[in-house]
């Protein structure tokens, strides 16, 4: 098997010749004025790793750029949040700069686009303080946000795939966390405008991957979850669930992780004896069939990248 094959197998729940490895970084922040640059270092860590499929990164567009939340004060304020529009830079930018990392990679291996979930969308531009505040404050209010951020992804959604040339979305769905918000108000507050970008890619893509990311050190209640689908499911095996089987049998689909991203932890400071002893216990764990070898969520900068290439040309030694 080519990459394409083997990754388009994994994410069919297929056997594979090898397990598939896909972990990723994000683009430091020098370079991101540059698109150029940009493409380059994507094309780069592929090159330097030889992962099997690239998580896009969408460096420099984290926050949503309406004018209404750039010094918001007020829950009411969020029903004046207006669609951006198919001619935005904030959209338009992604979908150029993205043709340029998909050229780069030259066909290498198929790519997928980090899009997140409207209410991170905003949080990234707000803090959490303000989210919590004004979600509780005014829930219509910021699900009529949600809403209007929700119209806006889907026309990236399908500029990223039908025009930029990826294969589908990574798409990132936060603020799970059980401390955070109850199941009734998860499922009331946030998961509409998740399900209305996520359904939309479904028709856009099959090869698309949900995240559930989990960062701050408190687990998911990941039964607000239960029906978002997607062919694959990046989950955290350090934070939601421990087990491989245990996660492919709850989230009933192809599963993709297996190492802790966070500093300091085994990938980092590990040896490559024991690296490589770590991929092929992971591997007889997931086995060939609905299983993609990655990380709970992105490995920092500072971490040489050979690490990763240590995962990859193990996993294609089994």
């Amino acid at each position: 098997m080519n990459k394409r094959e083997r990754v388009t197998a994994a994410f069919r729940g297929q056997e594979t010749d090898h397990v598939p490895v896909c972990m990723w970084q994000h683009v430091p922040p020098e370079y991101w004025g540059d698109d150029d640059k940009f493409a380059e270092i994507q094309a780069r860590f592929l090159e330097d790793t030889d992962v099997d499929f690239m998580k896009l990164s969408g460096d420099k567009y984290f926050g949503w750029p309406s004018p209404v939340l750039e010094h918001i004060e007020k829950a009411d304020d969020l029903k004046r949040v207006k669609r951006l529009g198919p001619d935005d830079p904030f959209l338009r930018g992604q979908i150029e700069r993205t043709k340029k990392v998909v050229k780069a990679l030259g066909g290498a291996c198929p790519a997928i686009y980090l899009v997140f979930a409207p209410l991170s969308c905003i949080r990234l531009k707000i803090g959490y303080p303000k989210m919590m505040q004004f979600i509780r404050e005014n829930p219509e209010a910021m699900k009529q946000a949600c809403r209007t951020v929700a119209e806006d992804l889907k026309l990236l959604v399908r500029g990223i795939v039908e025009e930029a040339g990826a294969d589908g979305i990574f798409y990132s769905v936060q603020n799970g966390e059980q401390n955070r918000f109850t199941y009734e108000e998860y499922r009331e507050w946030v998961t509409p405008s998740d399900l209305e970008v996520l359904n939309y890619a479904n028709t856009i893509s099959d090869m698309n991957a949900i995240h559930f990311c989990a960062w701050e050190e408190e687990p998911n209640r990941l039964s607000v979850w239960e029906d978002y689908k997607a062919p694959v499911v990046s989950w955290s095996r350090f934070f939601d669930i421990m087990d491989i089987q245990e996660a492919r049998r709850h989230f009933g689909c192809t599963v993709w992780g297996g190492f802790d991203n966070r500093p300091g932890t085994f990938l980092y400071t590990a040896s490559r004896e024991e690296i490589e002893k770590e991929t092929r216990n992971l591997i007889a764990q997931g086995g060939k069939s609905g299983y993609i070898l990655g990380s709970d969520c992105s490995i920092r900068n500072e971490m040489p990248e050979e690490r990763i290439r240590w995962v990859v040309e193990t996993a294609r030694q089994i």
